[in-house]
C-alpha cells in the first residue's frame, strides 16, 4: 500500500503540494487527477524518493523508497517515457535496469514479449514512436515483478490503440493484487480505467470517491419525446418531478426515473417516443470540482472571424 500522510512541499514561494493525505490500496486501479500544475507530479516524485518533502511523509509498504534495497523488485515507476537513452536498443537499455537490481537476462525478455516489444528489442530507443516508449517504460517498471506499479501521465500522446493496450494493462496488474497509482489529467480517459479517483487541485485533496460514486453523486435526468408533451407535463409534476422544457419540444424531467415516467404515460394513454436517461459527463463533473484550482484558464472561447 502506498500512504501518504500530511505530505507538503514547497519551492521557495511556491507551495506545490498542502497538507496532501491519501492511501492507494491493492486490487485496483486508482487514478490520481487534477488539472496541470495542481502538485501530480511533485507528489509521485516525493512518492518515489526523488524530492524531499517539506514536511509529511509518503510510504511504500511502510517505508520511504530510498529504504529498499533492489526497489525494482517492490515498485515499478514510470515518471517520463523519454527516460531511455535513445541510442541505445530497447533490451540493452532493459538490461542495465535488471543488472541495476538483480534481475536476470530472461525476465528482460519476457517483459518485452509482454508489453509487445519482442520484435522490436535490438532496435534504438531513438528510433521509436512515443507509443513504444511508453511501452518499453512499463517493461522496465515490470521487470521486478512489483506489487506497486506508479505511472505518470502514461497516455498523453497515444494513439487509441495505445490507450487501449495501456487501458487493459493497468488492469489486469490490478486483478493480479497489485497497488496501481495512476496519475492523469485527462478525466474522460480515466473514466473507462481507474476504480478509485483521488482528485487534487492547487496541491491539496479535493475529492476521494470510487468512479461509480462520483458518476452516482450528480443529479441526473430523463429526456422525455411525446406527441402530448403539453398533456404529460403536469402528470409527472403531480407526481412530485420536476418538468422543463427543451428547445426541440421534448421534456427534461428530474426527480422520476424512466420506469416512472413510462407507467404514468400509460395510465393516461399517452403515448411515448423515447424516454433516455441522462447525467452529466465525468469530464463536466471533474471541470466543476477543478475549476477554481485550475493555475491557468482563458479567458473565454476566441471568436471566429469570416
Amino acid at each position: 500500500m502506498i500512504a501518504v500522510t500530511e505530505l507538503t512541499k514547497r519551492y521557495g514561494p511556491t507551495l506545490a503540494v498542502d497538507n496532501l493525505s491519501f492511501e492507494v490500496r491493492p486490487g485496483v486501479v486508482t487514478g490520481f487527477l487534477g488539472p496541470n500544475g495542481a502538485g501530480k507530479s511533485t507528489a509521485l516524485r516525493i512518492i518515489l524518493g526523488l524530492h524531499r518533502p517539506t514536511s509529511g511523509q509518503a510510504l511504500i509498504g511502510k517505508r520511504r523508497y530510498d529504504q529498499i534495497h533492489r526497489p525494482l523488485h517492490e515498485v515499478g515507476a514510470v515518471l517520463d517515457a523519454d527516460a531511455a537513452h535513445p541510442g541505445r536498443s530497447a533490451e540493452t537499455h532493459l538490461t542495465c535496469l535488471a543488472r541495476s537490481n538483480g534481475i536476470g537476462r530472461a525476465r528482460v525478455t519476457a517483459v518485452l514479449e509482454e508489453v509487445g516489444l519482442a520484435s522490436a528489442a535490438n532496435k534504438r530507443v531513438g528510433t521509436f514512436s512515443l507509443g513504444m516508449r511508453q511501452r518499453l517504460g512499463i517493461a522496465g517498471a515490470l521487470l521486478g515483478d512489483p506489487a506497486v506499479i506508479v505511472l505518470d501521465e502514461p497516455v498523453n500522446g497515444l494513439d487509441a490503440a495505445g490507450i487501449r493496450w495501456i487501458r487493459s494493462t493497468l488492469r489486469s496488474l490490478a486483478s493480479e493484487g497489485r497497488t496501481v497509482l495512476l496519475s492523469s489529467h485527462l478525466m474522460s480517459e480515466m473514466a473507462v480505467t481507474v476504480d478509485h479517483v483521488l482528485i487534487v487541485g492547487r496541491g491539496r485533496l479535493l475529492e476521494e470517491t470510487s468512479m461509480a460514486g462520483l458518476r452516482d453523486r450528480f443529479e441526473r435526468d430523463v429526456l422525455v419525446r411525446s406527441p402530448r408533451a403539453a398533456e404529460l407535463a403536469p402528470i409527472l409534476a403531480g407526481l412530485g418531478a420536476t418538468v422543463t422544457n427543451t428547445e426541440d419540444g421534448g421534456l427534461a424531467v428530474t426527480g422520476a426515473d424512466a420506469s416512472t415516467i413510462g407507467d404514468a404515460a400509460a395510465s393516461a394513454s399517452i403515448p411515448i417516443h423515447g424516454l433516455t436517461p441522462r447525467s452529466a459527463t465525468l469530464e463536466d463533473v471533474y471541470l466543476a470540482m477543478t475549476g477554481e484550482a485550475a493555475e491557468y484558464r482563458a479567458t473565454g472561447e476566441r471568436e471566429t472571424r469570416s
